[in-house]
């Protein structure tokens, strides 16, 4: 068994390879091919959200077990802190732990751009962020290996953290905004990454033609996106049923009698296997709710744990 902390995490599972593990993996969980257990969620008294995320990948299962703590945001402590465990299946023996906040990180990232490529225009070039953080710079690492983006609009609630987060990207065009409608008002591809409770992206912000990663929130009663937007909106989910059972994006307007229990068109990995449709006209607005899910994390974690056996000469059992 080997513990692979950020480092090692950061050095094998690049963007490019990441992205290709989920492209994989998602087209196996919409064929049947891996399982994944409803996963925990427990509040803890310091306010951090505690979650155990199991999955089965084929050869590999494990679980993530990470605190989510919003008050981190803008410290020197990350605000994702847990591990993966990872077991091999033959035996059941635990092959790995790997540092879960960089394999939180790296993977959302990538599933958004697997999902913006399979659902933004071909010509969508103007990127805004919402949320200054990691995840920004995870979302913009990832998007522009799939769009020709040249122009970056960040918004935080934090001016200092999107002016940083501006003076480290280079090569590209980077406007801090003072509002999300500012930064929204050009955007080809918005990505919101924010733990907000309330929704703040609503329908008259967005042009036609756009595509929405709603990335941040994660439970029935959050939300980053507007049910008016919703409603206009062609909606797809990392997992049809995670979204109809957690997604505040999709649950809200649901209650409020805005959408129909149809309106989730679908998942990526449909997307990705051809049963379900994507966009149908340049005008169609487009939004991806993300969630999070274990065969995301255990698919990465094994990649990490493949990559380092291969870097060390030794298969994945001797490790």
């Amino acid at each position: 068994m080997v513990v692979l902390e950020e480092k090692e995490v950061r050095r094998i599972l690049t963007p490019e390879v990441c992205m290709k593990v989920m492209r994989g993996i998602l087209a196996d969980l919409e064929e049947g091919r891996c399982e994944m257990p409803q996963r925990l969620i427990c509040s803890m008294p310091n306010t951090a959200v505690l979650g155990f995320m199991p999955a089965w990948v084929g050869d590999a299962y494990g679980a993530k077990v990470i605190a989510a703590y919003a008050p981190n945001m803008g410290t020197a402590y990350p605000s994702h802190i847990g591990y993966v465990i990872l077991f091999e299946a033959e035996h059941s023996t635990v092959t790995a732990l790997v540092e879960a906040g960089s394999v939180t990180e790296i993977r959302t990232g990538c599933v958004s751009a697997v999902a913006t490529d399979l659902l933004a225009r071909k010509d969508a070039h103007v990127l805004a962020l919402i949320g200054a953080g990691a995840q920004a710079r995870s979302h913009l690492a990832a998007i522009r290996l799939i769009r020709p983006v040249d122009r970056v609009c960040v918004y935080d609630i934090r001016p200092d953290a999107a002016r940083q987060f501006a003076e480290e990207v280079s090569g590209l065009q980077v406007s801090v905004c003072g509002s999300v409608r500012e930064a929204v008002r050009d955007a080809d591809i918005i990505c919101t990454l924010t733990p907000s409770r309330e929704p703040f992206l609503s329908r008259d912000m967005v042009k036609p033609g756009t595509h929405v990663n709603a990335v941040g929130t994660f439970t029935p009663v959050t939300r980053e996106v507007a049910s008016d937007l919703i409603a206009a909106a062609r909606l797809y989910a990392d997992h049809v049923p995670a979204c109809r059972r957690e997604s505040g994006e999709y649950l809200i307007p649901l209650q409020e009698g805005m959408i129909g229990e149809d309106h989730v068109l679908g998942s990526v990995g449909g997307l990705l296997t051809g049963r379900v449709p994507g966009r149908t006209r340049d005008e169609d607005i487009t939004v991806f709710d993300a969630l999070g899910l274990a065969v995301e994390d255990v698919a990465s974690a094994r990649a990490v744990l493949r990559g380092y056996c291969q870097a060390e000469g030794r298969g994945p059992g001797q490790a």
